[in-house]
């Protein structure tokens, strides 16, 4: 039977009734919108122990230390850590057989007379699901999109009743705490970009899965995980980072798809004349590469990630189809150079008018957002599998009314061409090589690097037989 939706008020008196939750409320930066619930609901003595913002810098210096980024994840982190060893330690030995004890906190950055930017923040709530056993935690990021300050405060008040309710109440679902994050609210309100889940309630929770599955319910645009497979908010992990991205579908990955990479690495940091120490290198699926009305695999996605992962690569699932798109939010986050690693084929379907029919401007408006930062495209030569014929950026096929469009950005430098491409490579084709190893053809190892051969007859991944 399918669980009913609570609204806010409903939520914050469920809480407040129940006699074996018992907890603080800390809020940074927007005043007390979460606690505002609890006290406004009626029954909030059952529940809160203490409510409390710290609003000025050094109130809350003295309270969890002083900090480079008020607005950050380890602000957070000295919140929850403060908040909840004062718990333990005034309430442990009067409340801590009956009572699961809860921390939730948050730091934010709402929109203001003085910031007309969108507001930005962190969350988190730390707690027991039974009295006395060791703590779990939920951690996440939000970007707030109200127009007003007062639309980013009431947003505010209702993420954060539905994190605490969430954690209390559907932390055995992880699927169902996600999705109900969103109570009440829309995606035009706010989007999180990170969930970060540990403790014994999640154990079995595979964070990665989470942060796709944001881009799933439209709460995200996108997943980033580190090379050492931990999610990041992209937003920290690209900040003052030159930005190089190969989109692919990595499935699997071959021999030619990481020296397309490599290849473009190292032309980047020459041309670009930028420390390759300050690049960031992103290998990026987009969940719009699907035929319309397929069904999202997620645990395939994951596979993919895992493989890119052991190859040391950052791994960026999107939900952007197009170029432009990606271009610009990855510029939103950083001032530094964008290099984008890709193929002829791909060149070509960029230069494909039927991609922009739902912008005003057409392909025209599309590259003016696309090159608006100077994003540079690195192109890898593509072999024709049937003539053996070679096409590179000079020779590419253009629609005649495009020509002059693509002249002038081969020639001022906005399309390079990738000439220390390993040209043996060329005749490897992801498509073929997934079906030789669903067809149990050994030589497709040889088309890929040997640890993701390995991975993928470990865990016989893409179908590969025994």
């Amino acid at each position: 039977m399918e669980q009913a939706i609570l609204d806010t008020h409903q939520k914050a008196l469920a809480i407040n009734l129940d006699g074996g939750k018992y907890g603080t409320i800390a809020e940074i930066g927007a005043g007390q919108e979460t606690a505002r619930w609890f006290f406004r609901v009626g029954g909030a003595a059952g529940t809160i122990a203490k409510a409390m913002s710290a609003y000025d810098m050094k109130f809350s210096d003295s309270i969890y230390g002083s900090c480079n980024r008020y607005v950050s994840r380890d602000r957070l982190q000295a919140m929850l850590n403060h908040e909840y060893q004062l718990l333990n330690e005034r309430l442990g030995e009067s409340r801590g057989a009956k009572s699961a004890f809860f921390a939730f906190a948050n730091t934010v950055a709402a929109r203001s007379f003085t910031q007309k930017q969108d507001g930005h923040g962190w969350l988190g709530i730390r707690f027991q699901t039974e009295p006395g056993e060791e703590a779990s935690q939920i951690d996440l990021h939000v970007q707030l999109k109200g127009q007003e300050n007062i639309q980013d405060q009431e947003t505010l008040g209702l993420l954060g009743v539905n994190l605490i309710y969430a954690a209390l109440h559907l932390q055995e679902d992880p699927n169902a705490l996600l999705a109900s994050l969103l109570d009440g609210l829309s995606t035009d309100l706010l989007a999180i970009d990170m969930i970060d889940f540990y403790g014994p309630a999640f154990k079995k929770v595979d964070n990665r899965l989470m942060a796709l599955r944001l881009v799933q319910l439209g709460l995200s645009v996108a997943a980033m995980f580190q090379a050492d497979g931990k999610v990041v908010q992209p937003a920290e992990a690209l900040y003052k980072k030159a930005v190089l991205v190969e989109r692919s579908r990595f499935r699997p990955p071959t021999n030619l798809t990481m020296n397309l990479l490599d290849c473009a690495y190292k032309a980047f940091c020459t041309e670009s004349d930028i420390n390759p120490e300050d690049v960031i290198v992103l290998s990026e699926m987009t969940l719009h590469n699907l035929a319309e009305g397929e069904d999202i695999d997620a645990e395939d996605f994951l596979h993919r990630a895992e493989i890119l992962c052991a190859l040391g690569k950052h791994v960026m699932i999107s939900g952007y189809g197009e170029f432009y798109r990606l271009a610009q939010y990855l510029s939103g986050y950083t001032d530094m150079p964008v290099g984008v690693a890709l193929g002829v084929p791909t060149l070509e379907q960029i230069f494909d008018e039927k991609y922009y029919q739902n912008l005003h401007g057409g392909i025209l408006e599309s590259f003016g957002r696309l090159f608006r930062n100077d994003l540079r495209l690195y192109v890898c030569p593509a072999l024709d599998d049937e003539t053996g014929e070679l096409t590179t950026v000079h020779n590419l096929n253009i629609q005649e009314h495009l020509r002059h469009l693509y002249l002038h950005l081969l020639e001022n430098g906005y399309i390079k061409e990738l000439v220390a491409i390993d040209r043996s490579q060329l005749a490897i084709f992801s498509h073929t090589v997934l079906e030789k190893i669903r067809k149990g053809e050994s030589d497709w190892e040889t088309m890929v690097p040997a640890k993701v051969a390995k991975i993928i007859r470990d865990k016989r991944l893409f179908n590969c037989p025994g």
